[in-house]
């Protein structure tokens, strides 16, 4: 087994950089909602906070790259971007209250 390494750095309320030994990311979000971008693109997760349920999406690709896990049967994009659309309201709820 290879050493790990991981780092999380607060630099504002509901904002942190997430930082591994060859890679870094963004999250931003709290107790509940999180968007986390990094450099094979944003991920949406959703959950409800002290019990360990959570649902994790590929909200969206970074420009230039294939999207992620697109197959036949797969959820569309417009599932993807009412996911995301949720996951930044109730960010936006959060962070205002």
């Amino acid at each position: 087994m290879g050493w790990r390494f991981r780092n999380s750095i607060r630099i504002a309320p509901g904002i942190r950089i997430n930082l591994g030994k060859r890679k870094a990311s963004l999250s931003v979000g709290g107790p509940g909602a999180t968007i986390n971008v990094g450099e094979k693109g944003a991920r949406a997760t959703i959950g409800i906070p002290g019990t360990g349920i959570s649902y994790t999406t590929d909200a969206v690709s970074l420009p230039g790259q294939p999207p992620q896990g697109s197959r036949p049967g797969t959820q569309s994009s417009a599932g993807r971007l009412l996911l995301l659309g949720l996951v930044a309201a109730i960010i936006l709820g959060i962070a205002l209250s």
